[in-house]
């Protein structure tokens, strides 16, 4: 049954996570909501709260990049609450900036979390789903998994690397009862461009070569934010995945996802390119 179950949910004081978090309790999991700084739990209790599903949360401190806390994390969980049916892995941020204003370390750090973070915290789940003969992993990825994205290469570069390493281990455990999935948004309403958005210093710098195409992305950015769509969808696909007990590998969400992919598939590249560049304002 629902009620039994047991959701472990990553970067949950804020946008998907928190959304995913609540929905997880509406259907009647036990939901462990984890969060780098339990002092940004605030948005997440007040729509707990709201919900009427606060006593479904249990919140947790866990920072993905604290890894070698991670196996005594989920043996806590385990302890406290029996078992683990869903780990949804959301934790993550993106660094913006064209490539050629990018410092090494900062793309270090973007893997760091969103690629090598995400991996350590599946990997510390996997001993207790192999137990019980049973779990779904569902992982946050996002549509720059499948495309390159002018000022997002570090960005896509996590997504598309724990893309290939997801879809590698689904074919690894499903024989054991593991469900692997990738949750592929497009533009939502969540904080991953604003509070989660983090500016390479390079970008910032007067005497950037790319300085003017960098405004002019700004402002594309800037208009589009009007455009982007409810991120409650988002975390209600997530809770149908988490009930099919046998879910595809990929779930590519939102209009814009779609016909971004479609386009890529049909248009030719030297147009396809193009296009992108004008559209984003960097041409």
């Amino acid at each position: 049954m629902a009620e039994d179950k047991v959701a472990v949910v990553t970067g949950s004081s804020s946008g998907i996570g928190l959304l995913t978090a609540v929905e997880l309790a509406l259907n009647g999991y036990r939901v462990v909501a984890t969060m780098r700084n339990l002092e940004s739990r605030g948005r997440l209790e007040e729509a707990a709260q709201k919900a009427g599903v606060r006593d479904r949360l249990d919140l947790r401190r866990l920072d993905i990049t604290e890894f070698d806390s991670l196996p005594g994390a989920v043996e806590a969980i385990v302890r406290d609450h029996g078992r683990v049916d869903v780990l949804v892995n959301n934790a993550g941020f993106s660094v913006a900036g064209f490539a050629e204003d990018m410092a090494l370390d900062e793309l270090r750090h973007q893997l760091e979390t969103n690629f090598f973070g995400n991996v350590a915290m599946t990997k510390a789940v996997l001993p207790v789903m192999r137990a019980q003969k049973s779990g779904h992993i569902i992982t946050v990825t996002s549509v720059a998994g499948r495309l390159g994205q002018p000022m997002l290469s570090a960005y896509c570069a996590s997504k598309y690397a724990l893309e290939g390493w997801s879809e590698s281990l689904r074919i690894e455990t499903h024989s054991l009862g593991i469900r692997v999935v990738l949750v592929e948004p497009g533009s939502y309403d969540t904080d991953i461009w604003t509070r989660n958005v983090m500016i390479a210093k390079g970008a910032l710098d007067p005497a950037s070569p790319n300085k003017e195409r960098s405004q002019r992305f700004a402002e594309f950015i800037k208009n589009s934010a009007r455009h982007r769509r409810d991120a409650r969808e988002v975390a209600k696909l997530i809770v149908r995945i988490a009930r099919d007990p046998n879910p595809k590998l990929r779930y590519l969400i939102g209009t814009d996802a779609k016909v971004q992919v479609w386009l890529k598939r049909i248009v030719p590249w030297r147009k396809y390119e193009r296009m992108i560049a004008k559209a984003v304002k960097i041409d």
